[in-house]
């Protein structure tokens, strides 16, 4: 897996900002990309899932796109132990 979970995100984005609050909230570490202003970042965010939107976060094969805080838990509840991976505890 690579060090840190990317976050990939677009500054000003409400459901970014929700996502960004989460993982703090979690004590989740990030390395967080703005693909406004990082046109590498959003090259990679396309080429991980396959579209443009964010929030999107990629962790080696773990991804999940353009999501909202219910709908990354749901992603969690289908990736066995990635909640502990993330650090955030059973």
């Amino acid at each position: 897996m690579p060090d840190l979970p990317i976050l990939y995100i677009k500054n000003g984005c409400p459901w970014c900002e929700e996502a960004l609050a989460y993982f703090v909230k979690h004590g989740v570490a990030l390395n967080v990309k703005d693909v406004r202003v990082d046109g590498q970042a959003m090259e990679h965010l396309v080429s991980a899932s396959g579209q443009t939107r964010t929030p999107t976060l990629h962790w080696g094969d773990f991804v999940v796109a353009d999501f909202s805080v219910g709908e990354f838990e749901d992603a969690l509840e289908k990736t066995p132990g990635m909640r502990e991976k993330l650090g955030m505890g059973g």
